[in-house]
């Protein structure tokens, strides 16, 4: 178990944990900006009370790259049900943006204010009458000087905390609040790094993965049986792409949804090459919709009154016997209750084992120097 909100078998691969553990001790004692985003005592640089006169809204659109949206499209999807707005997410460049009557609250973020992207997209939909609140950095930008002529609402974006890494700090929380969702209750990194289970699990599966890295075994699959879950992996993959991949070092997160995926893959993940390591990732749904008796045939009468959550489940567990008697690496989470807190445990999680990572492959887990290189790049040929 990672807590009593998430059962967690890990790998059965057994490796030294000695460095793991000195490294991640090192890493708890750093000032880190980041790891402080993670916690309840972390200063955000907004007042709560300032949105109130946004939580009228119903309407809102996060326009972002990277960091800038996926972890905020994590939360909104993961929790969709405790929601009752309506946001979407402009995380890429379309060459054409099909017009839209409503008002929007339009929430505009990245961490530079030059990013080309952001700013070619809140060009293209900011509409004056629209609300607009701008999360960038507190320094001369493109995006700074447009929030100021908008007479925008600007909050402050950490300069410490890299987009992947934010989503416990203003750039996640923001949207957030505006969703109507309980931020305080996200930040569990005080309690998690003082259960023993947990910091076990994070040394054991830190371990594992630099085995398999050091097996060749580079690919991180992720076996998903929740399609709310689908972002979460997204921001997960940016996480380990972007933090890992360095000094032709690196983990390659791939995200696999099923039981779609049983159709198309799962024929090379169970027999083809072997350079694959896997996670499973299940939530237990209390409400989930159950197969009419009258419709199924004596054929197949095992499906009778099965939820699609129990049929979900079965194909999981299923999957996760085949690969135990073929010796194929994978550990497995199964969620129990999904709310903030969990999600919280988990971002905490999948944060910490990132860096931890990071460190015990002498890479380091913050830049991201050759994505720079494309976009100085991109720049020559604008000119």
């Amino acid at each position: 178990m990672l807590s009593k909100r998430v059962d967690f078998i890990t790998f059965k691969q057994k490796s030294k944990n000695i460095i793991v553990k000195k490294n991640l001790a090192a890493i708890l004692k750093e000032d880190n900006e980041i790891l402080k985003s993670l916690s309840k005592k972390y200063k955000i640089s907004f007042k709560k009370i300032k949105l109130n006169k946004y939580l009228k809204y119903l309407n809102f659109r996060i326009i972002g790259m990277g960091g800038s949206s996926l972890g905020s499209q994590a939360i909104y999807n993961f929790l969709k049900n405790k929601i009752k707005k309506n946001f979407i997410f402009i995380d890429n460049l379309q060459t054409y943006h099909k017009p839209v009557k409503k008002l929007f609250t339009n929430l505009v973020i990245s961490k530079s204010g030059n990013t080309i992207e952001t700013i070619s997209n809140a060009h293209l939909l900011i509409k004056k009458r629209d609300k607009n609140i701008f999360i960038t950095e507190e320094r001369k930008s493109y995006l700074l000087l447009l929030a100021k002529k908008l007479k925008a609402e600007i909050i402050h974006h950490n300069n410490f905390i890299g987009g992947r890494y934010s989503v416990l700090s203003e750039v996640g929380m923001v949207p957030a609040e505006l969703m109507g969702l309980n931020t305080n209750n996200f930040k569990q990194y005080n309690n998690l790094i003082k259960n023993k289970t947990f910091i076990r699990n994070l040394v054991s599966n830190v371990s594992s993965m630099l085995y398999f890295s050091q097996k060749k075994k580079f690919n991180s699959i992720i076996i998903n049986y929740d399609e709310k879950s689908e972002s979460i992996f997204k921001w997960y993959q940016q996480l380990v792409a972007e933090s890992l991949g360095k000094k032709k070092k690196g983990i390659l997160p791939i995200v696999s949804n099923m039981p779609r995926d049983n159709h198309s893959v799962m024929q090379l993940y169970l027999d083809g090459f072997k350079n694959n390591f896997f996670t499973f990732f299940y939530v237990k749904e209390s409400k989930s919709l159950k197969l009419k008796n009258n419709m199924i045939h004596n054929s197949q009468d095992f499906l009778k009154n099965k939820s699609i959550s129990k049929i979900l489940h079965s194909q999981k567990k299923a999957t996760e016997n085949i690969f135990r008697k073929n010796n194929i690496p994978f550990r497995s989470f199964e969620v129990n209750k999904r709310d903030e807190t969990t999600l919280g445990e988990l971002f905490t999680f999948f944060i910490l084992e990132t860096i931890l990572l990071g460190k015990c492959m002498n890479v380091n887990p913050y830049d991201q120097p050759s994505v720079e290189l494309i976009k100085d790049e991109t720049k020559k040929l604008l000119i």
